[in-house]
C-alpha cells in the first residue's frame, strides 16, 4: 500500500517538490550573505539589499510560494487522491481485496500528510531562517524600500514559522473529503480551492487577532507622532477629517485599530473641519502662519487622544503556536469527517 500510494502520488508531488526545492538552493545560497551584511548596520544592510534586484525578487517569490502551496496541496494532491478513483471505479477493486476501504485511506492520506509536512515545513523553516536578519532590522525600526512590513503581519504571518505547515495539511485534508463527497475530480479540485481561500481570508479577518490579548495604549496627538489625516471634501473646503492616524513608539507592530477618542474617552467616528490644520497647510496656502501648532494646542485642550490597539512583535511565536493548533485541529477533524464519509460510502 505504501508503495502503490506513493506511484499515485508522485506525478504531483515530484514538480512541486521540485520547484519547492531550486527555491531551497537558492536561499541556501544566498543566505550566508544576508548574515554577513547584517553585521554592518541594519539600515545600511537594507538599504543595500534594496537595490539588489535578485534578493528582492527572491524575497517576494518565497511569500509568494509559501502562500500558494496549500492551494496546490489542496486542489492538485488532496482533491484527486480519492476522487479520481471514486470517478474512475477503481476504488471497487482495491475494496475487493483483504485491504478495508479505511486502512486504504489511511494508506493514502498519512502517506500524502507526511509528504506534505516534509516539503511545507522545509520550505517555511528556510525562508524563516533567510528572511531572520531582515526581519530583525525591521523590528529594529530600520525599514526601508521593499522592506518594511514586520513578520507579524498578515501579509508576512502566514509565510513564517509553522503555519504554513499547517495550513498545507488543513488543504490536503479539504481536498481529500472534498473528492469523497463530490466524487468528481475537477469539481473537487475548484471547491477546495474556494475553501482554502477562504479559510485563509477568514483566520486573517476574524480569528488570528483574537487568539491573543492585544496591547492598548491612549497617546496625545502631537506634532511628532501624528502620521496622517484622512479628510473629506477637498483642499478648499473640507467637510470634516474622517480619520487620524499617529504613530507608537513600539516598531514591528501588527496594529489593529488607530481611533480617536474625545474627553469623555467615546470614540469619534468624524471630526470638525479644523483639525485638518494639524497636518499643515495645503496647497494655495489655506492654513495662515501658526495654524498647525494652534491646531495641535486645540487638540490637547479639548481632550482629543489617540487609542492603538496592536499586537506587538513579540507576540510573533504566541500567535502562530495557536493558529497552528487550531488549525491543525480542524484538519484532524476533516480527517476524522473522511473516514466517517468512507465506511458509509457504497462500493
Amino acid at each position: 500500500m505504501i508503495w502503490l500510494t506513493w506511484r499515485q502520488l508522485r506525478l504531483q508531488a515530484v514538480p512541486v517538490a521540485a520547484a519547492v526545492a531550486l527555491l531551497l538552493v537558492a536561499l541556501a545560497v544566498t543566505g550566508p550573505s544576508l548574515v554577513d551584511a547584517a553585521e554592518d548596520g541594519a539600515r545600511s544592510f537594507l538599504t543595500g539589499l534594496s537595490a539588489d534586484t535578485f534578493k528582492v525578487t527572491l524575497y517576494y517569490a518565497g511569500i509568494a510560494t509559501a502562500y500558494a502551496l496549500p492551494l496546490v496541496v489542496g486542489a492538485f494532491w488532496g482533491a484527486p487522491m480519492v476522487a479520481r478513483e471514486l470517478e474512475a471505479r477503481t476504488h471497487r477493486l482495491v475494496w475487493s481485496q483483504s485491504v478495508t476501504r479505511t486502512r486504504w485511506l489511511a494508506f493514502k492520506l498519512l502517506g500524502a500528510a507526511a509528504v506534505t509536512a516534509t516539503v511545507a515545513g522545509l520550505l517555511s523553516w528556510a525562508l524563516t531562517w533567510w528572511a531572520g536578519p531582515i526581519e530583525r532590522a525591521i523590528a529594529a525600526g530600520e525599514g526601508t524600500g521593499p522592506f518594511m512590513v514586520s513578520r507579524i503581519e498578515p501579509a508576512l504571518f502566514g509565510a513564517r514559522g509553522t503555519v504554513p505547515v499547517a495550513y498545507a495539511l488543513l488543504a490536503l485534508a479539504f481536498g481529500v473529503l472534498a473528492g469523497l463527497v463530490i466524487r468528481r475530480t475537477v469539481a473537487a479540485m475548484a471547491v477546495t480551492l474556494v475553501l482554502v481561500v477562504a479559510t485563509q481570508l477568514l483566520v486573517v479577518s476574524m480569528v488570528r487577532s483574537q487568539l491573543a490579548e492585544p496591547e492598548t495604549i491612549t497617546t496625545p496627538i502631537t506634532e511628532e507622532n501624528l502620521v496622517g489625516l484622512m479628510i473629506s471634501g477637498d483642499a478648499d473646503t473640507i467637510e470634516n477629517v474622517m480619520q487620524i492616524q499617529v504613530d507608537t513608539a513600539e516598531t514591528g507592530e501588527w496594529e489593529l485599530s488607530n481611533l480617536t477618542l474625545d474627553a469623555d474617552g467615546e470614540r469619534m467616528r468624524t471630526l470638525p473641519a479644523w483639525v485638518a490644520d494639524c497636518g499643515g497647510p495645503p496647497p494655495g496656502e489655506r492654513a495662515q502662519a501658526g495654524a498647525r501648532e494652534a491646531c495641535f494646542e486645540r487638540l490637547a485642550d479639548e481632550g482629543y487622544e489617540q487609542q492603538v490597539t496592536f499586537h506587538p512583535t513579540s507576540s510573533f511565536w504566541t500567535l502562530q503556536w495557536r493558529e497552528s493548533a487550531l488549525l491543525l485541529v480542524l484538519a484532524l477533524g476533516l480527517g476524522g469527517l473522511c473516514f466517517w464519509r468512507i465506511r458509509g460510502d457504497a462500493p
